[in-house]
């Protein structure tokens, strides 16, 4: 069988074995080009926006929400019936938290469907305005106004002031305007005189209509231009670099600005949750310094296709993460191929008070040289500290580590200033990092991944009746499918079936591997609705067998991954995804495989990652190069009051054993997800500094925080722990009050589940929970959740539901994120405080009111429940 995308340990093997000049760099076709003695202008961020991309309050985490460096947020009004969740005045408050700039309001998302269901005519016009002066006195009503921009009319084009059925006049705009002008000049008049502070938004057009320049004018004529403009551009990135530069000619031409720019809804369905595709989009809106949000085609409350569950990150998460460290100045970069969408792109940044230079790329297979040019020798020296790592592709609702790092090691500048990269076997899909920073006197570490290959499914040899092959899926010359490795999937797992794939592959050592199955099923189809995800058998050489199931979802051909480990010897092997299996049983469902990807173990790192404080966030604090025996270039000193923040992945909700290795000097207190870890300080005297602290699946926020003189820190450690198992208690051992009940109906359940419980304090679920010692606990819930509200169009509609839960009388709010189907059971994650001995735990919920705190949602899209509760574990926050 064919094996497709190797790891590309050619560029470790090549640079590590020499120091390579310009005359050495390998006979790429392609060259990127770094020029860091050119400045193009501060680093601006705003990349980093989102189209309905929170759904409330934890959803996504807070932890996730502030990795992602939010920069602006669309969404829909307060109460608006357009979707579930993503209330303007519920998703400011965390937003804005956790370092987000603007809220922009979808005015129009009052109403339902899209086009927008207003009526015709005057009575339309009248009843919109009412609508207006609602939301204005809302805002103004929030302590976050400040952060607010309205946003009147989207699309106008196609909805107030097209041809179709709820048009004011069935006349477009684009052919006559004068109609939308007048109503645009009265809405603009509306919010200014109810909030003379107010910024407003627009035209917000689906792409720049030369149209848009007779706006302006009329605007400027009328006094009632934009405080921002928008329009959208979901095509192609060069489409933003052309149209930012012909809006900014109008400008210069008419005498207005320079005024922001969002283009608030950006790329397509193929694009979003690549790495690779994705960072075309972010060097375009960089390169032309204007804020941009992800367009919403799927599910809300995921940072548009960045977020699984509610704190799981996929691969473009870390991109955007890796984006958002950027720091210092923008400077040139020249691909082979400016401008030119699926090719090789970039974006590149020189921050010359931490002495180091990012450089994100991606969007091209085959080889490439990355070279830098003018790298200064005064600020960096003779030699540079390279760090390269890849964000890969892991599918639009499949969990990812943190990058995968390829290289890490010294090299020397060429005579001309000059340091050339040259990659091998780049992958489409994936985007890559090299950071650049002086050589320092510190240790290098080599590649984290020693080992990986994907293996298509198209390509397995297969048995039995049913296969099929399916695709093309999402490609360039059909952007509104989903994106699949190499455009190809393959079906025939279902119930039913004697459909068997078999995957050739050929190993370099003995050795634990990390197998990946790459799997999409929809939660509606006929053969999953009983049962939610589909079961299959696994074997390696006909040995080995195991069951792996498979996870449903909204829709077909949205990816994720179930993992799982093998044992193989050197060489060639067999490895089958089954139907059925003599030992096992046999398939319940159905299910679609892209790919498996199989990697290496490396026993010495095997579930162990190190955080360069260097190359943390810092705030207040500054990098140090030069210190013998440090870990990478160098480490970061932090005075009182300054940070440092390191994004960490777990792989499960757990204990991990976390070492903060450091040269003394001063002494700092630990945040953990926005939490003070009490007790712990780092340090004092050099050393390391050890705990073992309760880690989320997935995205974990560890702030270190001087406290007292500058504590020298090296870098954060985390490996696996020794702490004491969590406590499991199952719903069933509680009381159930009312209609709440136990229900033994769901098969992959632990045991009963609580279900009903809501609709009122008197349908509750009361558990009692030992803990050993007073203090904070990390309380896992077990659930599961598939409500959903009944959609108008595209986007499917699930429903986020919530659970007051009562701690020994202290109640919070928490909001649990659709599952896709009640028989599949998610966790979540929330910090408590217990008391030593018995603890009391209460879940109730109601459905929540308006805004007014009397009306309710006339759509479902409020849920009077909480998620059916499978069970609880309880541990320390400190092991």
């Amino acid at each position: 069988m064919v094996q497709r995308r190797t790891l590309p340990l050619a560029l470790a093997a090549v640079l590590a074995a020499c120091a390579l000049s310009p005359s050495a760099a390998s006979a790429a076709t392609d060259t990127l080009t770094v020029d860091l003695g050119a400045s193009t202008g501060a680093f601006h961020g705003g990349a980093a926006g989102s189209l309905y991309g929170v759904y409330g309050p934890g959803v996504p985490s807070d932890a996730v929400l502030a990795g992602f460096y939010p920069k602006t947020l669309s969404t829909k009004s307060q109460d608006g019936p357009q979707h579930p969740g993503a209330d303007a005045l519920e998703v400011v408050e965390p937003f804005v938290a956790n370092g987000g700039r603007d809220v922009y309001i979808y005015m129009t998302d009052v109403y339902r469907g899209f086009p927008y269901r207003r009526q015709p005519g005057q009575a339309g016009r009248d009843d919109y305005r009412a609508k207006i002066e609602t939301q204005v006195r809302q805002v103004m009503g929030s302590p976050h106004r400040d952060h607010i921009v309205y946003v009147p009319f989207n699309e106008p084009e196609g909805n107030f002031y097209g041809t179709g059925q709820y048009s004011y006049d069935k006349v477009s705009w684009l052919r006559d305007p004068r109609a939308y002008f007048e109503e645009w000049e009265q809405l603009y008049d509306l919010i200014k005189r109810l909030d003379p502070g107010a910024r407003i938004a627009g035209p917000n057009t689906s792409v720049l209509y030369d149209q848009v320049k007779g706006f302006l004018e009329y605007c400027k004529a009328n006094d009632c231009m934009p405080d921002v403009i928008t329009w959208h551009e979901l095509s192609s990135p060069d489409k933003v670099r052309n149209s930012v530069a012909k809006y900014r000619s109008w400008e210069r031409e008419l005498g207005i600005g320079p005024l922001p720019v969002n283009i608030n809804e950006y790329a397509y369905r193929y694009h979003l949750s690549v790495p690779g595709q994705m960072i075309q989009w972010i060097s375009a809106l960089e390169e032309s310094k204007v804020d941009g949000d992800l367009a919403y085609w799927n599910i809300d409350g995921n940072l548009n296709d960045s977020v699984a569950e509610a704190n799981k990150a996929n691969g473009q998460w870390w991109l955007f993460n890796a984006y958002g460290r950027m720091s210092g100045d923008t400077v040139r970069v020249t691909p082979p191929n400016p401008g030119r969408q699926y090719t090789l792109q970039g974006v590149s940044t020189l921050d010359r008070s931490k002495r180091q230079s990012r450089t994100i790329i991606g969007g091209a297979d085959g080889s490439a040289d990355v070279r830098f040019t003018n790298v200064d020798r005064g600020l960096f020296g003779d030699r540079v500290h390279v760090t390269v790592e890849e964000i890969p592709w892991t599918g639009q609702l499949g969990d990812s580590p943190a990058p995968r790092r390829l290289l890490e090691t010294v090299r020397t500048v060429a005579g001309d200033g000059s340091l050339v990269l040259p990659f091998t076997d780049l992958k489409e899909m994936s985007a890559y990092q090299v950071i650049i920073s002086p050589a320092g006197r510190g240790t290098t570490a080599g590649a984290s991944t020693r080992w990986q290959k994907t293996y298509e499914a198209e390509d397995a040899a297969h048995t039995g009746t049913g296969w099929s092959r399916n695709g093309p899926e999402g490609s360039p010359r059909n952007v509104g499918k989903f994106a699949t490795s190499n455009l190809y999937n393959v079906g025939g797992l279902r119930t039913g079936s004697d459909v068997v794939l078999s995957f050739d592959v050929d190993v370099p050592q003995a050795g634990a591997y990390d197998l990946s199955v790459f799997a999409s099923s929809h939660n509606k189809y006929a053969s999953v609705v009983p049962q939610g995800p589909t079961n299959v058998f696994l074997r390696v050489d006909g040995q080995q067998p195991r069951e792996l199931r498979l996870p449903t979802s909204y829709g077909w051909v949205v990816w994720e991954h179930t993992d799982t480990r093998v044992q193989l010897s050197a060489g060639k092997h067999t490895i089958t995804l089954a139907a059925s299996d003599p030992e096992l049983g046999s398939t319940r469902g159905d299910a679609i495989i892209d790919k498996i990807d199989l990697t290496l173990v490396d026993p010495i790192t095997d579930g162990r990652t190190a955080y360069e404080a260097e190359y943390a966030d810092l705030r207040g604090a500054q990098t140090r190069y030069g210190v013998e025996h440090a870990s990478g270039p160098g480490l970061a000193v932090i005075p009182q009051g300054g940070s440092a923040t390191f994004w960490v992945h777990a792989d499960h909700d757990g204990h991990a054993t976390v070492n903060f290795d450091h040269r003394g000097g001063g002494q700092a207190s630990v945040r953990l997800n926005g939490h003070t870890v009490d007790g712990l300080t780092v340090g004092t005297a050099a050393g390391t500094d050890t705990t073992q602290l309760f880690l989320s699946a997935g995205i974990n926020q560890l702030t270190v925080t001087g406290a007292a003189g500058n504590v020298r820190l090296d870098r954060v450690r985390t490996g696996p722990a020794t702490a004491t198992a969590r406590v499991k208690v199952e719903a069933e051992t509680g009381r159930v009050t009312g209609e709440a009940e136990f229900s033994g109906d769901f098969s992959l359940a632990s045991g009963q589940v609580a279900t009903n419980v809501g609709d009122g304090p008197a349908n509750a679920l009361t558990l009692d929970v030992q803990a050993e010692r007073t203090g904070r606990h990390v309380l896992v819930i077990r659930y599961a959740n598939a409500q959903e509200s009944i959609p108008t169009h595209y986007n499917p509609d699930p429903v986020t539901r919530h659970a007051d839960i009562s701690v020994n009388g202290h109640v919070q709010r928490v909001h649990f994120p659709n599952t896709f189907h009640f028989n599949q059971f998610r966790d979540l994650a929330v910090p408590v405080d217990l008391v030593a001995g018995t603890n009391t735990i209460t879940f109730t919920s109601q459905e929540l009111p308006n805004w007014d705190g009397t009306t309710y949602n006339q759509f479902e899209q409020r849920s009077k429940y909480t998620p059916n509760i499978d069970y609880l574990t309880v541990a320390p926050l400190i092991g």
